[in-house]
């Protein structure tokens, strides 16, 4: 009897040993990749900026390229300038499409020159404003036409019809 239990501690012994061996084993290379790693690449983050918004496409968007008929002419100098749409946006500048005189549309960035006297100054979400330079005091806002009962609307979600199997 006793030289079954020796037999099965000297098996047991070698089992622990091994055991050991590898866990030491495992816990040194696991250590040693986690030095070769570049500590600012465990938390870097990715990001991708939009793409720079095209002026001429977004003119055609918000209807530039279409004359404006008006009916009425007055000799105020925001009646020769109709606001069509604005496009804010850091990382390619911001626009602003105006119509001149009853022109077609056309995307003008801040700082450009509008007609003659007048560049544009700054955009907001809902409106340009024109002045002499870039520096001196506005002299002209232009806003957007208030919208339409129609375009207030909530859309509707779209909703997909079951299909019915014959």
């Amino acid at each position: 009897m006793k030289t079954a239990l020796l037999s099965l501690w000297w098996l047991r012994m070698a089992t622990f040993s091994l055991a050991a061996l590898a866990a030491a084993s495992a816990t040194y290379w696991v250590l040693k990749w986690q030095a070769t790693v570049p500590s600012n690449l465990t938390a870097a983050v990715v990001y991708t900026a939009p793409p720079a918004a095209d002026p001429q496409v977004v003119a055609r968007l918000l209807g530039g390229g279409q004359t404006s008929v008006s009916a009425k002419r007055v000799d105020s100098a925001a009646s020769h300038f109709k606001l069509s749409g604005v496009l804010v946006n850091q990382a390619s500048g911001d626009y602003a499409v105006i119509s001149v005189d009853g022109k077609p549309a056309k995307p003008y960035r801040v700082g450009a020159h509008v007609n003659d006297d007048l560049v544009l100054h700054s955009v907001a979400p809902r409106s340009a404003s024109l002045a002499t330079s870039r520096d001196a005091p506005v002299s002209v806002t232009l806003e957007l036409p208030k919208p339409t009962q129609a375009s207030t609307l909530p859309a509707r979600a779209a909703t997909p019809t079951p299909k019915q199997e014959e």
